[in-house]
């Protein structure tokens, strides 16, 4: 079977959602959403905890709550949405073949924006030694088993890794009635925000080994214990500091990656976000391809996520209608000193918005001060009394600020005393 539309939104999240409205919005007279659940909302399905929505609706929702109202809007619209469906592929032509409980289709596009989200990083990604018994799961999976299927995995429970969802869970399962024994995390500070530290650790006596990685994973057929142990500034595992502990349960919560292996196959270049490289517009290197959310980088925010997503739907409708003829040259937007990654990785002269750029540092740092650069030129100067990796930063810099300066950007920090 074979359908045609001006804008093919690639997963029905947030993400997704927002960036169809948007289009729709902008003058897109047909819009697909392609989701491969059986309903709207991706991630937010499970996140039955309160903390979304103090951006994007003013108050505090959960994650259902918030994917409620973005659902409604796009009800209220002619967004076709696919559910059930999976993306197999996509192409240099803007073309995807989508498998649904209907068929097989191909689907022709004027543009296309990747929605698709993030990956969950499992055992084998940090090649965690010792046995592979069950009870060793991510945190994720843990989170979609307890709080959408109901099925409680454990009573003795350690987690490694204090991302933000690992931290969730452990207040999560100690409210079902687990023992939360500990959260080891490898780096010397937590990959967190601070709220969810203070609300899902603090607040319930849970331990937080900094500094700490798992070191052995006992059990044949069900996990019995884990060992962890201290590391050292290589990262590696200090003998004499091993602990043990008697669990049932290991949650996984070391990292995401975003889901960018589709625009991958097809030779986008990729960021060092693992996301793909786009522009000012969230157009990928791939022309007529938009990538948003945590499909693009990791947000901690999804407010943020909605905010980004909306840009992409917008630049996507417009290029359904005019591709990106007059847009101006292109220049460069690069990491220095003490940052991880920027997005966007280009801008264009002639775009009418400001610029908006997101990024993390690499560590922790006190007082410092962000700097965007043109040649040896400061542009702006940003002000912060701290700053950690676990927050995503948004720079905006206005387009009076680039007038007559157009060239290359670099993002650099500077640790004040």
């Amino acid at each position: 079977m074979r359908k045609e539309v001006d804008v093919l939104v690639i997963g029905g999240g947030s993400a997704g959602m927002a960036a169809a409205l948007s289009a729709f919005a902008n003058g897109a007279k047909s819009v697909l959403i392609v989701e491969k659940e059986e309903y709207l909302g991706g991630i937010l399905n499970q996140c039955i905890h309160p903390g979304f929505g103090l951006h994007e609706y003013k108050q505090e929702l959960t994650g259902p709550e918030f994917l409620t109202r973005l659902a409604r809007e796009v009800a209220k619209t002619p967004i076709e949405v696919m559910l059930g469906a999976f993306c197999l592929s996509i192409s240099l032509d803007l073309s995807a073949v989508v498998s649904s409980p209907e068929g097989i289709y191909l689907i022709k596009a004027k543009a296309i924006v990747m929605a698709n989200g993030c990956l969950e990083r499992s055992a084998g990604a940090i090649g965690m030694p010792g046995t592979r018994p069950k009870g060793v799961l991510t945190a994720g999976q843990a989170q979609l088993y307890l709080n959408q299927y109901g099925y409680t995995v454990g009573k003795r429970v350690f987690i490694l890794g204090s991302g933000d969802i690992g931290l969730i869970m452990a207040r999560r399962m100690t409210l079902e009635g687990a023992k939360v024994l500990g959260v080891a995390e490898i780096m010397p500070y937590s990959n967190g925000l601070k709220r969810n530290i203070a609300q899902c650790l603090e607040d319930f006596d849970i331990p937080l080994y900094l500094s700490h990685t798992v070191t052995k994973v006992v059990g044949k057929d069900k996990l019995e214990s884990i060992e962890i142990s201290e590391v050292d500034k290589s990262m590696k595992p200090i003998p004499g500091t091993e602990m043990r502990f008697e669990v049932d349960t290991l949650l996984l919560s070391i990292g995401l990656i975003p889901n960018n292996s589709m625009l991958s196959s097809i030779g986008a270049k990729k960021g060092k976000n693992k996301g793909a490289e786009v522009d000012d517009f969230l157009m990928s290197s791939i022309p007529g391809i938009f990538s948003c959310g945590n499909v693009l980088h990791v947000h901690d925010l999804v407010d943020n996520v909605v905010e980004e997503a909306r840009a992409a739907g917008r630049s996507a409708a417009a290029f359904s209608h005019f591709g990106i003829d007059g847009v101006g040259a292109i220049h460069d937007i690069k990491e220095g000193e003490g940052i991880s990654y920027v997005v966007p990785s280009h801008y264009h002269e002639a775009a009418g918005d400001d610029l908006v750029i997101k990024f993390r540092c690499k560590k922790p740092v006190g007082k410092c001060q962000v700097q965007a650069l043109i040649g040896e030129k400061c542009i702006k100067t940003w002000s912060r009394t701290s700053m950690v990796p676990s927050e995503m930063q948004i720079l905006p810099i206005t387009r009076k600020l680039l007038e007559n300066n157009y060239g290359d950007i670099e993002i650099r920090l500077v640790e004040l005393s």
